[in-house]
């Protein structure tokens, strides 16, 4: 075990956990942020996607000793109140029916956007690919980022 000192949502916490413990399980476990979610553990679904220092990163493969001092940002800290234009497009173009990827889906436009305000349909569907929706939504997803870089 070994205490680690972490920014997450702009707020810093100290956890106290083995060096090779995934992000995912100290947000969730250890810091009650369980809008990040379990998919497949492996980095293929991208249900567990967060972003350290702007970078969307699957937190099952980031161990909590590779993050250092940079930021990390979840769901929870994407807006205080869901009113990033990424959630309001994702309400406008109802995307989710199960809703399970869906935090993750937006983790990774979200970091698009601050990257690529205006992508095109290619690369929307280039950085999206790695993103499963079991629920197939992909028509609503790629709509709602179109509308999000819009506004």
């Amino acid at each position: 075990m070994a205490i680690f000192n972490l920014k997450v949502n702009t707020k810093e916490y100290q956890v106290d956990v083995d060096p090779s413990t995934p992000m995912l399980w100290v947000l969730r476990d250890h810091l009650n942020l369980v809008g990040t979610k379990f998919g497949c553990g492996v980095a293929e679904c991208g249900a567990c996607t967060i972003h350290v220092d702007g970078i969307a990163v699957r937190s099952c493969v980031t161990k909590v000793d590779s993050v250092g001092d940079k930021k990390i940002t979840t769901i929870e800290g994407l807006s205080e109140n869901g009113d990033h234009p990424l959630q309001q497009a994702w309400i406008e173009h109802d995307v989710p029916q199960c809703g399970y990827c869906q935090s993750g889906q937006i983790m990774t436009a979200a970091a698009l956007l601050k990257t690529n305000p205006h992508p095109t349909d290619q690369e929307i569907e280039s950085v999206m690919d790695g993103n499963i929706c079991r629920c197939g939504t992909y028509t609503r997803i790629k709509a709602a980022i179109k509308t999000a870089a819009n506004s």
